[in-house]
């Protein structure tokens, strides 16, 4: 199994991207192709003690910045790391991609070169959120802001397969995110959803607010990419703030720090459950091949993890269970992958 890694596009330079994937290659015993500047790359690797049979270096002299629009960063950056990185899914030389770098130029790129899957019109990422029960899958995380039905409804599927094949869960339960459980709740573009994923071949439960993500009711939640990634930031944010709440507050006496060392054990467990390094990566769901989106300010050991959610992905082959789950559905006459014409352009802009 080979990943190339897009080496320049995070916020914190190639550091953490080359040795997350050199400690990929060696704990992970799996290839990696670093995409980037060839001097920056092997300025960065000397000294570190990774399998040099199974890392390789693609030069680029080009990086696509945060504040490039996709359609720029596609057409004029075309020796960028990260167009080279997943151009080399395209071509085969590697089975997969992953880049902590601009998440529209990302997703853009995997489109052009890689095509989607077909029944589906637009990638969506997905992330795995905590809940308490088992993960829920979150998608889209941001990758579309602005959405027609048809998109979500898409989006619903990918959810539902990716939950089936990663998490293990025979019928997942799908909800549709929104401000309120009745019918009657939410805007145009979310109650047309809900009809249409109501007499869809799922799983599907109805709306569901904020606070049922968290809940362990519902395994797969369909949004747009902009509330998407107010929620996953939110839900980022918050848990930093809790911790520094409940650390602020153990320190203030001795008894209150005498209980924490007793509580070190479940402590650690709370901090590997809501950390995103843990979980390395969101993969984006839609494209014939495998990508994942890692967080900008990714550490070394949130890449090495996201190395190893595009070797699940493989592993697991979601990919072709997204596209099982499309065409077994649109053979049902689920309706999820029409246009539904002028009425739904004209609605959704």
């Amino acid at each position: 199994m080979r990943v190339a890694v897009d080496c320049m596009g995070g916020d914190l330079g190639p550091a953490p991207l080359v040795l997350g994937a050199a400690e990929a290659a060696s704990a992970l015993r799996c290839s990696v192709i670093l995409v980037g500047d060839e001097d920056q790359i092997r300025d960065e690797l000397e000294g570190a003690d990774y399998p040099r049979d199974r890392v390789a270096i693609q030069h680029a002299s080009e990086v696509v910045a945060m504040d490039d629009s996709p359609t720029a960063a596609v057409r004029r950056k075309r020796d960028s790391s990260m167009l080279k990185a997943v151009e080399a899914v395209r071509e085969g030389r590697a089975d997969g991609c992953i880049s902590a770098g601009n998440t529209g130029a990302f997703m853009a790129t995997a489109k052009l070169l890689l095509g989607s899957i077909k029944g589906i019109e637009r990638p969506a990422i997905a992330t795995l959120l905590p809940s308490s029960g088992q993960d829920v899958v979150l998608l889209d995380a941001g990758a579309n802001v602005d959405c027609k039905p048809r998109h979500l409804c898409q989006f619903a599927i990918m959810g539902d397969a990716f939950a089936r094949r990663v998490l293990g869960i025979a019928e997942p339960r799908v909800g549709l995110l929104g401000i309120g459980a009745e019918d009657s709740k939410g805007n145009e573009l979310t109650r047309r959803v809900h009809q249409t994923l109501s007499a869809a071949e799922l799983n599907y439960v109805g709306n569901v607010e904020g606070r049922d993500i968290f809940n362990g009711s519902v395994d797969v939640v369909v949004c747009d990419g902009f509330i998407g990634n107010i929620v996953l930031k939110s839900a980022e944010g918050l848990a930093v703030a809790v911790a520094d709440f409940l650390r602020e507050s153990l320190m203030a006496s001795l008894p209150r720090r005498l209980g924490a060392r007793l509580a070190r054990g479940a402590f650690t467990e709370y901090k590997r459950k809501l950390d995103y390094a843990e979980r390395g990566g969101a993969p984006l769901l839609g494209t014939t091949g495998v990508c994942v989106v890692c967080h900008g300010s990714s550490s070394a050991k949130a890449v090495r993890n996201a190395v190893g959610e595009a070797a699940q992905m493989l592993d697991k082959g979601v990919n072709a269970r997204i596209a099982d789950r499309v065409a077994a559905i649109a053979g049902a006459g689920g309706g999820l992958l029409r246009h539904h014409g002028a009425q739904e352009t004209d609605s959704q802009g």
